[in-house]
């Protein structure tokens, strides 16, 4: 059983299992499936300034930072506990291009090549991990939540600024990855 569980679900196992929070959230205690919302909590939470964005009754709230925690607990269990320890398959051709571009170190899925503390001074390291980092929190704070929130909950809701804002997440996430990373990677 616990092979089994080592290792990568398939598609149509793992998202289902995804799709039924969404049902399972609102049966149980009437909450909507989103992350992005827990760090405006968090914030609600240990600010006492006054700032009008987090003043609220997070405290109605507190079911999702314990949602948080709970995948914060199960991402260490799975990664101390539960962990492959065989080397990641990489597609050769996949391989091939990330050697082009200098990236040579990716056994644990983290290209370790740009992603460490060295890059980070450097312009690539800084566009991919802190201007990138920035865009992911204005874009989520201005399409109103996260693509968690938006795709999952929303379009289980048949909700239009839900589709709206995951076409835009799609749309972006095919440039980013097509157009611009390239670019960046060639830094």
């Amino acid at each position: 059983m616990l092979e089994i569980i080592k290792q990568p679900w398939p598609w149509y196992i793992a998202g289902p299992l995804i799709g039924l929070t969404v049902p399972a959230l609102l049966i149980l205690g009437n909450k909507s499936f989103g992350i992005s919302s827990s760090l405006r909590h968090i914030c609600a939470s240990c600010l006492p300034a006054n700032i009008p964005f987090f003043q609220y009754d997070w405290k109605k709230e507190v079911w999702n930072l314990f949602f948080v925690f709970g995948i914060f607990l199960g991402g260490a269990i799975a990664i101390n506990l539960l962990s492959n320890p065989n080397p990641i398959d990489v597609h050769p051709k996949l391989a091939e291009e990330l050697t082009e571009y200098g990236i040579t170190n990716y056994n644990n899925l983290i290209p370790l090549d740009i992603m460490n503390w060295q890059s980070l001074f450097t312009l690539k390291g800084f566009l991919i991990m802190v201007f990138g980092g920035f865009l992911v929190g204005f874009g989520t704070r201005y399409a109103g939540g996260c693509t968690s929130g938006h795709a999952i909950m929303g379009l289980s809701n048949l909700q239009l600024p839900s589709l709206i804002a995951t076409i835009s997440f799609m749309i972006g996430g095919f440039i980013m990855a097509n157009l611009l990373l390239p670019l960046i990677l060639s830094l």
